[in-house]
């Protein structure tokens, strides 16, 4: 039986963000399911963490023998900790976070990122709306340049008007589990990423066993789901 593709979205998504990706997947016979991360859903007034996030996904995972599981952006550092699960046959990292047992998004691979030049970038940290209960929420503007800069006007409209609150403890947490130093991986560099620079993907995608580059924004999912299908395919298919 060949593996289940289980998604995982980043920070401020859901499992919307998929919606152009899972019919292309049941189209070709792949069977594929999206969790919804508790880091994003404010709950009596707190928000969920990264090990809240992992567990979530470890409890998808347990109702399928085997799996190839994608995060994207931070959903990386949540398969980097849930990855460790039995029926996890492969890891993909999409423009997403591997995590090291002592790093963080927020601190990923900060010894080699010294020399990475930012300069005519808008950074997601101009757009961060803080809240009470440990959230954080993007304006519309950054949004839009970081997250969708390649996408037409009406589906980034569309997602930006799903995006929700995300935890900032999440962000800066580190995974108990470190999946992909034993589970083989797959690293997609987004080229045109204007949220996670391409130079630091190109860093973190060393530690997986394959790595890939698109020429693509932070969110293929919405800008070329076929592409993201065609990959999860052949890695569920074993045609490749």
């Amino acid at each position: 039986m060949s593996p289940t593709v289980v998604l995982v979205h980043g920070a401020w998504h859901g499992s919307w963000a998929w919606d152009r990706v899972m019919p292309l997947l049941f189209a070709a016979g792949v069977s594929a399911v999206a969790v919804d991360l508790p880091s994003g859903r404010s709950l009596a007034g707190s928000v969920g963490d990264l090990h809240a996030d992992a567990v979530a996904v470890t409890a998808e995972l347990h109702r399928h023998e085997s799996a190839v599981l994608l995060g994207h952006s931070y959903g990386g550092a949540v398969i980097t900790e849930a990855g460790a699960h039995p029926s996890v046959q492969h890891l993909v990292f999409l423009a997403a976070f591997p995590l090291r047992s002592d790093e963080s998004c927020v601190h990923a691979a900060v010894d080699e990122t010294s020399g990475i030049d930012d300069t005519g970038r808008t950074g997601l940290g101009s757009g961060f709306i803080q809240h009470p209960d440990g959230s954080v929420t993007l304006t519309p503007a950054v949004a839009r340049a970081c997250l969708y800069s390649d996408l037409d006007d009406a589906t980034a409209a569309w997602a930006e008007e799903r995006l929700g609150p995300q935890s900032l403890t999440a962000l800066a947490q580190s995974p108990h589990e470190v999946a992909w130093e034993v589970t083989p991986s797959t690293y997609i560099v987004c080229g045109d990423d204007q949220a996670v620079h391409p130079d630091l993907q190109r860093i973190l995608a060393r530690r997986c066993r394959t790595q890939l580059e698109w020429p693509t924004g932070h969110s293929p999912f919405l800008s070329d789901p076929a592409r993201v299908a065609a990959l999860l395919t052949e890695l569920a298919t074993g045609d490749h």
